[in-house]
């Protein structure tokens, strides 16, 4: 605190100038920071080194209904925990509660001849032994009293009481509007936390329903689309990358319908030999085919009253395709060797991720049965489009894999950006591969994004032609050249399901091999 000069030989303080300077360091605080209890126990700390107005205190009301209301000491300059703590007043309580309850200035001219002043923060014998005066005016917010500002002041002093007032209704002023800013941010700020709260459980139990996860837009915008055409019985077509999730969507169609306590019965079209298609979705007689003993339904059978999912339905025999067909447009079917008619009612659910126009155009998918199932075309988005759903799949993988083989591996903050930072040709499929290697492999519990990059993926770049060349189309008519188990290498194998994003079928027609063929090199080289 600045001595006070009652030297008559002494030069005048310059104050204006120090008023000035109070104003614009405190004016530059609240550019630098509009958080209140920093301005204004910086705003308390000018005031005494500037204009000796000391141990200055902002009282302000307490959060609570409580009755009688009171106030408490929030911020202060020049007082010790313990007179802080002490600084608590009723409404109309001495001189501090009195303008607290009508909302006027108080001046106190000696502290010692004013019946009414407590000494509750500061005991007397720790105020200076001069005459002390004392100033309370009242911190308003929409024209309510909230708090006090209040200081002591050495009466006999050469600056004038109305000029120490001016300052101190500008200051108090000032603090009311940053408390009063402060109510308006931290009002906001709780309104936007509940609203945020409630979206996050809205969104965490519409996709939690389907075991699907992610709150991407891309990924609300299918499971909407979804949910619109749950309720009707027309056919829905999945299209998207392999890896992308097409089960758990035709399994969120089966659960979002009438149907959900009825049987789901999923098909993979690609992993059925051409000779059993007939008798795998249709079921068959007794006597059918050698080895028939007994009859047996199928999958529409099985599915009867609930939903079918026939995944990669792009592989489908043209044979088996005009039957299909016929079984959807008249919702019956005929078991292989059986004479009589089957009612079914059964939802189609159905997945590709090939073009089905082009390959209609090709000549190898029927224009009709196409049009039959292409009702509801939902289009799900690849990984590529739901950047900010990868950390929470992520973490999803390492806990689930951590359960299943019981480790206690983490991926550390840069491991996930890196995560985030990949184009996941291979989709949802390809990362949760790559989380279970990473938990099976891991030399230590926490993985970094450096001990990552040994388990990423190469590149998917073009790669080079395979060691054996593609056997040539066979003419119409002519047996297939025979190959023995071992004409490609297991490097060969992994090359071309490289290429073909591991679509199987496109890999083995890629080689000259059919599915079958390509299927038990894969078992023979340890990669099944």
């Amino acid at each position: 605190m600045p001595p006070h000069r009652t030297d008559p030989d002494t030069p005048a303080t310059d104050w204006p100038a120090q008023e000035l300077l109070l104003m614009r360091e405190v004016m530059k605080l609240v550019g630098r920071s509009l958080a209140p209890a920093f301005v204004l126990r910086e705003m308390l700390h000018l005031m005494s080194e500037l204009l000796g107005l000391n141990r200055g205190r902002m009282v302000l009301a307490d959060d609570t209904d409580a009755s009688p209301r009171t106030a408490s000491v929030r911020h202060a300059y020049g007082l010790t925990a313990k007179e802080v703590a002490r600084g608590v007043f009723q409404w109309g309580e001495g001189i501090t509660g009195r303008v607290l309850a009508s909302g006027l200035p108080a001046i106190v001219q000696d502290v010692d001849a004013e019946p009414n002043f407590l000494f509750r923060t500061v005991a007397r014998a720790d105020l200076p032994p001069q005459t002390v005066a004392f100033i309370a005016l009242p911190i308003q917010i929409n024209g309510a009293t909230v708090g006090v500002l209040a200081c002591h002041r050495i009466r006999s002093r050469q600056r004038h009481l109305n000029d120490d007032l001016a300052v101190l209704r500008l200051l108090a002023t000032l603090a009311g509007q940053l408390l009063q800013l402060e109510q308006l941010v931290a009002e906001q700020t709780r309104q936007l936390q509940t609203r945020n709260q409630q979206l996050s459980r809205a969104l965490d139990t519409h996709t939690a329903r389907y075991g699907l996860i992610g709150r991407s837009p891309a990924l609300l915008q299918a499971l909407g689309e979804l949910e619109r055409v749950s309720q009707s019985q027309a056919t829905v077509l999945l299209l998207g990358e392999s890896g992308t999730g097409k089960e758990l969507f035709a399994r969120a169609v089966h659960l979002a319908s009438g149907r959900h306590a009825q049987p789901f019965i999923k098909v993979n079209c690609s992993a059925i030999p051409d000779t059993l298609f007939e008798s795998e979705l249709f079921g068959h007689e007794r006597g059918a085919f050698t080895g028939a003993n007994t009859a047996r339904p199928g999958w529409f059978e099985q599915a009867n009253g609930g939903t079918i999912f026939l995944d990669e339905i792009g592989e489908l025999p043209l044979a088996m395709q005009s039957k299909l067909l016929r079984t959807l447009q008249e919702g019956t079917l005929v078991r292989l060797g059986g004479q009589r008619e089957l009612r079914i009612d059964v939802r189609l659910v159905a997945a590709t991720n090939r073009d089905l126009a082009r390959e209609v155009q090709a000549g190898r998918f029927r224009q009709d049965l196409y049009y039959r199932l292409n009702v509801i075309p939902i289009r799900l988005p690849s990984l590529r489009e739901r950047r900010e759903d990868v950390r929470a799949l992520a973490l999803h993988f390492v806990s689930r894999a951590n359960q299943t083989h019981q480790r206690n591996v983490y991926l550390a903050p840069d491991a996930l950006a890196r995560l985030e930072a990949h184009d996941w040709p291979g989709n949802i499929r390809e990362l949760g591969n790559l989380i279970e290697r990473i938990v099976l492999l891991a030399d230590h519990t926490l993985v970094s994004a450096a001990a990552l990059e040994r388990f990423m993926p190469a590149a998917w770049a073009p790669l080079a032609a395979p060691e054996t060349p593609p056997t040539l189309p066979l003419p119409a008519g002519l047996v297939r050249e025979y190959q023995s188990a071992r004409s490609h290498s297991t490097q060969t194998l992994q090359d071309a399901l490289l290429r073909h994003h591991g679509n199987q079928s496109q890999a083995a027609q890629s080689l000259g091999l059919t599915l079958r063929q390509f299927g038990y090199r894969l078992r023979k080289a340890g990669l099944r």
